[in-house]
């Protein structure tokens, strides 16, 4: 924009105002200049920008500006004309300090002027506000009010508040994006609705954004339902230049962060403190917040890191803000709690530990540094498995293109609605027509029916009857009019149990004898937790002394090392966009991977994604592993079923999909029960953002591909309603929406309702309203019958669109049925690289209620690092195992009594396999005389089998015409059972299964006579029954196989076995006789001549040892005739090279101190094609602070490169006794080297 037009803007303002901000500021931002002239023209404005780009500011002066215009002209009454909605408490009063700046500014203008003082008055009402505050601001109300959207809500319900709020002209919503996508901004549609029928005149709405996808929707849902009412856009935009990297541990990424990897990734978050002046550091969990502190702590000092989170108590977090913002605090590390715009001074970088679920989140937590018009984010992310890594990767892919996650808002919900209703009566009679109307002007009700709105004015007026009595009837409905007034008790209720934001079970922890209330922790926590215990809060130890009702009561622990608490949740899911993202990602690498292109795949991640090569290398590993091992990759269009054995003998099923948690929850608890009605087992299942783990028992046997058909499109909704009934999701958010719908409310006598208590009164609810739910299993017939209440469909809706995605998971089966996704099936005899993930997954990933402890899944075992190359030997079995298994499942009988035996269990024995035992046909010959044998002739066949007597009617029910030789007697208690033909043939392929090992179909008809068709029947029965499983065991191309589950299970564990037999640790004797002849120290190992030397020097490259000690100990221990002019002649030919890498360790509060480089000066030998490798281990930039003679050493060589001794002497002008202490102190420090060892 031109000068002229900047110019324009600031002129339209008053000449005071205009001339404050042109001494504050340098020029007004982009959308400053846009949203101004749009504000002053009274038009609903929504303004979309990155952080620091002025958006608060643009939106207050021109409101601002139209106070001071008013109070000059004598026309401003002492009245509320803003009302500023935050969605934080503490970002409230940020904006109230900030304010003070610009209209104290302003009245110094004003007087310098000469002009009449405009007193305009700013004030903030929150929870917080002390009541002398509250008294004074309804004595004379301020111009500007700063409030929260729960507090904004009591207002409106209070006589005094509302008299306040009906002068109201502007209402300027911060952060609008972060309270849309839930029920806490349908709540807040609703007050501003309410709002403006107050005022009785269209409100001017302003709201501000970081940039949203799509905006439109966002400011539709900022100006209301009514398209005719237009709303202007000033979208700056989200992209910017950022410097954003991955920073990764030297330990390679696993599918859990081993404590050496955590180590090292907090002493490189703790040297990028150290580099800049002040860091955000943030985490996704409070337990991961304390903890990082902590160690963080321990590196740079209790009194230069802190913990943020939301469990700790507001004075706390308010004392950690300030001290960074003074830059007392080095680092803070937070959560969400400092996700948005909290002021908190400047902040130089940003480091997220783990990747975050969503684009937006990473953006804005990353906008946190730089946080000016100019100024460029700067963000480090950690990946904590490689999994994380996969996601941070695709995160910064989704910011290279500029994506950004889509905002969905909650349709309609019937809680919120509840609650304002009743809010609303409560302060007057209304009509239900009229108050139709204005709940259908907020845009989350616009689709609100007649029908759903009656069935909620019905709820609050009849309520409901419990063992407790009636209770929850809040409203007086006049059917006849169509008047609605409220009953008594129901304004007091609306306003003691205001918002959306559900309680949580968290003791307040009270530190004594001070009394002070330092923050909370989990219930289950402060239960288990014993006096004496010490735990961390807010990075300070206390010492547990008692635990009350609610309250854990401590004492100072004077930094005794603490446990970290941990709070139980709900993890945030992973948004749509991300998960397109992922997909992308590994169907790029798997293309490129599928042609061979590996080092094409490195490339493409390092040039094009622009991570470091360590992140490339490490993520194609993993997932050309993971495509060794399966032998494709699953994406959004492929699906990949794999199976495995357990070490009890139970199968793994793991559904790779990266369709996102909320999908694969979805999907989980739908199998989950699917496999109980189908197979009468309740099975254990956990999903997280890319998989599904089912943990099966040992009676499951099923073919791996027909799982993918358990659940259908068209009937799943019914099944998924169902199985989220028994999961524990149901019953925590039948709580929450009670509360919000003021069924339970969260207050009694002046009291909160410990939550406790309010389990139990919800609990009572629900046996009202929702008899099935809590009867006894055995008393119910079929499904549980859904009451028509709107309680319960409403927390029916928000189990399945918000916890899960029911929509995504309908369209993701009808893209499976129509073919567009592709299924594959593997069975693998180890969980593939990419299982191991679903099988380490914390509670939070849970689909029943088995604690962690009690999982099936702790009862694998799988590699910890898998080489691409070995990979493929995760989907084969062991040819000697399947032989050995073989071998021992076939009978070894050694009396007539043991090979009796084996022919009742194995149903017959063939003449070629009586053959193969010499012994047995002897054996046999016995039991023929005592009539407990007799031999069959099989129609069709030539063969002649032998079975034991009790045996025949079997085989006479399976082959009707089979013919047996002389007269037999069955004993009675076999004859009289009577088999049907197919029963008969599954009981003797059952007992040919538990000899054999894995067979086909035909070879077992082939050798018993019986015909295929049947055979295949038999196994389909068996594998139903769980006791059969099918395969290709022997050979990729072997086709159909079918094994006993328990001898597969062996052969399973056989060939694990032989594999972690080939890694298996030598002894320590082994050990050493190795490494002294891999160094060549062992007599009949070491070298001789020149060029061994060099040849030492490369084995030994990279190792600091004293400069003494390499010409005295290291090398001719390993070269017989060493001779030191060897050494000498390489350097000075340039074959070899030595460096200091390590620099002087500081002790503490103490700098490096260096001198001559002594004879213990540890110093390498190396290459000298190696040098500019390891020259990278000491970055220029990380010179130390130097005397001022080897200051002046080290910038000559920098600039003149390498020289003589005399060179230095004669252009550094100083003493040759100063330029040798110099070169010996820059030589110590790993500054200098030279080409000569002498």
């Amino acid at each position: 924009m031109t000068q002229a037009a900047v110019a324009d803007s600031l002129d339209a303002f008053h000449p005071a105002v205009a001339a404050w901000f042109r001494s504050a500021f340098p020029a007004p931002t982009a959308p400053q200049l846009e949203a101004w002239p749009a504000i002053r023209a009274g038009q609903q404005v929504l303004i979309a920008a990155p952080t620091g780009s002025g958006k608060t500011l643009a939106a207050f002066l021109a409101a601002i500006d139209a106070l001071v215009r008013e109070g000059l002209r004598g026309t401003l009454a002492d009245e509320t004309r803003i009302v500023y909605v935050s969605p934080l408490k503490a970002l409230s009063n940020d904006i109230q300090r900030n304010l003070e700046w610009p209209l104290a500014g302003i009245q110094d203008e004003l007087k310098r002027m000469g002009l009449p003082e405009v007193p305009i008055r700013a004030m903030v009402r929150t929870g917080d506000t002390p009541q002398g505050e509250r008294d004074r601001m309804r004595r004379q109300p301020p111009h500007i009010v700063v409030t929260t959207p729960e507090s904004l809500y009591i207002l409106l319900g209070a006589e005094s508040g509302r008299k306040m709020l009906a002068t109201t002209r502007t209402v300027i919503v911060d952060e609008i994006h972060a309270v849309a996508p839930d029920k806490r901004g349908s709540h807040l549609a609703l007050t501003i609705e309410r709002l403006q029928a107050l005022t009785g005149r269209p409100l001017n709405r302003i709201g501000l954004s970081a940039t949203q996808k799509p905006i439109e929707r966002v400011a539709r849902f900022l100006v209301g339902a009514d398209p005719s009412v237009p709303c202007t856009i000033i979208d700056a935009g989200h992209a910017r230049k950022r410097d954003l990297a991955i920073e990764l541990p030297p330990t390679p990424l696993e599918a859990v962060m081993s404590t050496d990897a955590w180590s090292q990734v907090y002493d490189r978050v703790a040297q990028l403190i150290e580099e800049h002046r002040t860091t955000l550091v943030f985490v996704n969990t409070r337990r991961l917040a304390e903890r990082a502190a902590r160690h963080l702590s321990e590196r740079l000092g209790a009194e230069n890191v802190t913990a943020h989170h939301g469990s700790m108590a507001r004075e706390k977090r308010l004392d950690a803000e300030q001290r960074l913002k003074r830059g007392e605090l080095k680092a803070l590390v937070a959560t969400a709690s400092l996700e948005l715009g909290i002021d908190i001074g400047d902040v130089d970088l940003v480091c997220q530990l783990g990747a975050t679920r969503t684009i937006a989140t990473f953006l804005q937590r990353v906008g946190r540094a730089g946080h000016s018009v100019a100024g460029i984010p700067k963000g480090r992310l950690f990946p904590s498995s490689r999994d994380d890594l996969l996601a941070a990767v695709a995160i910064l892919d989704s910011v290279r293109r500029g994506e950004l996650d889509r905002l969905v808002i909650p349709e309609q919900p019937r809680d919120v609605l509840a609650q304002q209703i009743v809010a609303e009566v409560a302060c007057g009679e209304l009509g239900e027509d009229e108050l139709y109307a204005l709940v259908c002007k907020a845009y989350p009700y616009r689709n609100l029916s007649r029908e759903v709105f009656a069935d909620v004015v019905q709820m609050l007026a009849n309520g409901y009857t419990t063992r407790r009595g009636r209770q929850s009837a809040y409203i007086h409905r006049d059917a006849v009019n169509r008047r609605l007034t409220a009953r008594r008790g129901a304004r007091l209720t609306a306003i003691t149990s205001a918002g959306t934001i559900p309680d949580n079970a968290d003791y307040d922890v009270i530190l004594e004898p001070e009394e002070h209330r330092v923050g909370s922790v989990n219930e289950d926590f402060a239960v288990e937790s014993l006096p004496g215990d010490i735990f961390q809060l807010g990075n300070t130890s206390y010492r547990l002394l008692r635990v009350e009702a609610g309250r854990v009561r401590v004492e100072d622990a004077a930094g005794q090392p603490p446990t970290i608490p941990f709070w139980l949740g709900e993890a945030p899911a992973r948004s749509d966009e991300l998960s397109e993202s992922v997909s992308r990602l590994v169907h790029t690498i798997d293309e490129l991977l599928q042609a061979g292109a590996r080092p094409g795949a490195l490339a493409w991640l390092v040039d094009e994604v622009g991570i470091e090569a360590a992140a490339a290398q490490q993520l194609v590993d993993y997932l050309a592993a993971a495509r060794t091992a399966l032998g494709v990759l699953p994406t959004l269009d492929t699906v990949i079923l794999e199976r495995f054995f357990d070490e009890s003998g139970g199968m793994q099923l793991v559904i790779h999909s990266r369709w996102g948690s909320r999908i694969n929850r979805a999907w989980g608890l739908a199998l989950r029960k699917r496999f109980c009605r189908k197979f009468n087992f309740e099975l254990q299942a956990a999903a997280t953002e890319d998989a599904i783990v089912l943990s099966l028992g040992t009676s499951h046997s099923f073919p791996l591909e027909e799982v993918a058909s358990y659940v259908h499109s068209s009937s799943v909704r019914p099944i998924l309603i169902q199985a989220l009934l028994a999961a524990p999701m149901f019953a925590t958010r039948w709580r929450w929406n009670a509360s919000i719908a003021l069924a339970l409310p969260r207050s009694r006598g002046g009291k909160k309702v410990p939550t406790q208590l309010q389990r139990m009164m919800a609990e009572d609810l629900m046996a009202a309203v929702f008899p099935d739910q809590l009867a006894c299993a055995e008393n119910i017939v079929g499904d549980r019958e859904i009451p028509d209440d709107p309680l319960v469909h409403q927390t029916l809706e928000d189990c399945l669109t918000v916890a899960m995605d029911i929509d995504g998971f309908e369209r993701l089966l009808a893209a499976r049925e129509a073919g567009s996704i592709r299924v594959v099936a593997r069975d693998v005899t180890e969980p593939s690289p990419l299982a191991m993930e679903i099988l380490t997954a914390r509670p939070y990933a849970f689909l029943d209620d088995a604690p962690l402890e009690e999982r099936r899944t702790q009862a694998v075992v799988g590699r910890r690092w898998l080489d691409p190359e070995s990979a493929t030997d995760l989907g084969r079995l062991d040819e000697d195992a399947i032989a050995r298994v073989r071998e021992e499942a076939w009978p070894s009988a050694e009396t007539a009594d043991e090979l009796h035996d084996a022919l009742l269990w194995l149903h017959a024995l063939t003449e070629d396999e009586l053959a193969a035992s010499p012994h047995w046909l002897e054996l046999l010959q016995q039991l023929v005389p005592q009539r407990r044998v007799v031999s069959l002739d099989t129609p069709g066949s030539a063969r002649r089998l032998w079975i034991a007597v009790e045996r025949l009617p079997v085989w006479r029910a399976a082959l009707p015409d089979v013919v047996a030789e002389g007269e037999v007697a069955v004993p009675p208690e076999f004859a009289d059972v009577a088999w049907e033909q197919e029963a008969a043939v599954a009981e003797i392929v059952r007992g040919r299964l538990e000899g054999l090992g894995p067979v086909s179909a035909r070879a077992i008809a082939e050798a018993l006579g019986l015909t295929v068709p049947d055979v295949d029947r038999a196994l389909i029965r068996l594998e139903t029954e769980g006791f059969a499983m099918r395969g290709a065991f022997t050979a990729p191309d072997a086709g159909t196989e079918w094994c006993e589950r328990r001898l597969l299970a062996r052969i399973h564990r056989y060939t694990v076995k032989r594999l972690r037999a080939e890694i298996e640790p030598v002894s320590a004797a082994d050990c050493m006789r190795f490494l002294l002849n891999w160094q060549h120290v062992a007599p009949e190992s070491r070298m001789a001549g020149p060029d061994a030397v060099a040849a030492m020097i490369g084995v030994l490259e990279g190792f600091e040892a004293a400069a003494a000690a390499w010409e005295t100990e290291l090398l001719p221990a390993r070269v017989s005739d060493y001779d030191p002019e060897w050494l000498d002649e390489l350097c000075l030919k340039g074959r070899a090279a030595w460096l200091r890498v390590s620099r002087p360790r500081a002790e503490a509060g103490v700098a490096p101190t260096a001198g001559w480089p002594v004879r213990v000066t540890p110093i390498t030998l190396l290459s000298r094609r190696s040098l500019p490798m390891f020259a990278t281990l000491v970055p220029a930039s990380d010179v130390p602070a130097l005397r001022s003679p080897t200051r002046a050493v080290h910038d000559y060589l920098a600039s003149h490169g390498a020289s003589f001794f005399d060179e230095i002497v004669a252009g550094s002008g100083l003493l040759r006794t100063q330029v040798e202490e110099s070169i010996g102190e820059l030589v110590s420090l790993g500054l200098l080297s030279s080409d000569s060892f002498i």
